[in-house]
């Protein structure tokens, strides 16, 4: 693939017009609640097909792990601020 050295301009078949007023800032709000994604390995994604039944599953998880050790590692951060008071 050959690179065209000082072209700064758009190809002939696109136009400026056709592209729509561009927004400042339009997805910055949902940026800022951040986002969560991850990456599932291929035969992860095999058993667990959509958003859903991953969200069920790590729920049940975390349910059982609650149960088992009486919380997760998250509960330990309030504990933590009990402290420092």
């Amino acid at each position: 693939m050959k690179k065209v050295k000082g072209s700064d301009e758009l190809r002939p078949e696109y136009k400026r017009e056709d592209l729509g007023v561009g927004v400042r800032g339009k997805y910055y709000e949902s940026y800022c609640q951040g986002t969560n994604l991850v990456l599932l390995s291929p035969d992860v994604a095999k058993v667990f097909s959509t958003e859903e039944s991953v969200n069920e599953a790590l729920r049940s998880l975390i349910s059982l792990a609650e149960k088992s050790t009486g919380g997760t590692s998250r509960t330990c951060v309030s504990t933590k601020k009990r402290v420092s008071r």
